[in-house]
């Protein structure tokens, strides 16, 4: 079986996160690091856009949170660990907050995106142009670099797919050139 049958599964077939049957898809919960089942949820495409853009976000429609913030899919609690935090300023989101309780690893986890935090406390990466990166991004080095402890040299023009940021250290992504993760220096990189 494939991965939308799993969580079709898992879920009844239905969006683990309000219940909605209709224009169902998969979301891998970022920072992606395992995806499949454990890294996923079956989202109906309003969740989808009000996750992907929080400019649309209508806060009556996340009170189904009240239900599926118990749901035993650490990657179910993580999202709607996230929406709350998102939410939180109308109030009624802090009270499902003050009752929720993830496992430090699953905690971690949804804290990776910076969700939840000030945006004073909030580290951000921005490329040689001042772009903001985000997880997930596509960037082209724009300098040969070579790769400390290795031989490698990382040519200008190549491109990392789906890097990670450091949530510490706004001057650090991480991503695969050559099949080699490694650490590279956000001045050296541009946003696809």
């Amino acid at each position: 079986m494939g991965l939308l049958e799993d969580l079709q599964n898992r879920s009844g077939n239905q969006c683990e996160l309000c219940g909605a049957t209709e224009d169902l898809k998969i979301y891998e919960v970022p920072p992606v690091s395992t995806g499949g089942l454990d890294g996923s949820v079956l989202a109906c495409a309003t969740c989808l856009s009000q996750i992907e853009d929080p400019e649309t976000v209508d806060s009556n429609h996340w009170r189904c949170l009240n239900d599926s913030m118990w749901s035993e899919q650490d990657a179910v609690k993580v999202v709607a660990w996230r929406m709350l935090n998102r939410l939180k300023s109308e109030g009624w989101p802090q009270d499902l907050l003050d009752m929720m309780y993830l496992e430090d690893e699953v905690l971690v986890w949804a804290k990776a995106t910076g969700e939840g935090q000030d945006a004073a406390d909030m580290v951000v990466h921005r490329d040689s142009n001042g772009v903001v990166l985000e997880n997930g991004d596509n960037v082209v080095l724009i300098k040969d670099l070579k790769v400390k402890g290795s031989s490698m040299v990382a040519k200008q023009g190549t491109a990392v797919r789906r890097i990670s940021l450091d949530r510490e250290n706004a001057e650090y992504i991480e991503g695969k050139v050559d099949g080699q993760q490694i650490v590279i220096l956000t001045k050296y990189v541009k946003k696809l």
